[in-house]
């Protein structure tokens, strides 16, 4: 079992940064891809971004390549996200999620993520 729990969130203004953090606990954090979602009142829950447990290849939605980045500390079983020059339509919960071995590249879709912290809200005002 693991548990996920996000921080970091807060309200920016248009264009400015903001880094997200997951601290993860139980099972083997090397072990998982993580991802990061968020979801947007009145939308469903979208991919943002992903990186793999062995090599740490990551992946990002097309929204937000450029401007986010992903990274994990697996001595400190904390994933990473760092968001620059953020946009209003950026405003969303963000959660982060694990994702162990599947035999499959499937990394944008939620459904293949086991494991979900609570979110965090981030506001990006204008």
């Amino acid at each position: 079992q693991v548990h996920l729990v996000e921080s970091g969130g807060g309200l920016v203004q248009a264009g400015g940064s903001l880094r997200l953090s997951c601290a993860a606990s139980g099972g083997t954090f090397s072990s998982y891809s993580m991802g990061w979602f968020r979801q947007a009142p009145g939308k469903e829950r979208e991919f943002v971004a992903a990186i793999r447990c062995g090599d740490g290849i990551a992946y990002y939605a097309d929204s937000v390549k450029g401007r986010f980045t992903i990274s994990r500390d697996n001595a400190k079983n904390t994933v990473y996200l760092q968001m620059n020059s953020l946009k209003p339509e950026d405003t969303a919960v963000y959660y982060c999620a694990a994702r162990s071995y599947s035999g499959n590249d499937y990394y944008y879709y939620a459904y293949e993520y086991h494991y979900w912290g609570q979110g965090t809200q981030v506001t990006v005002s204008s």
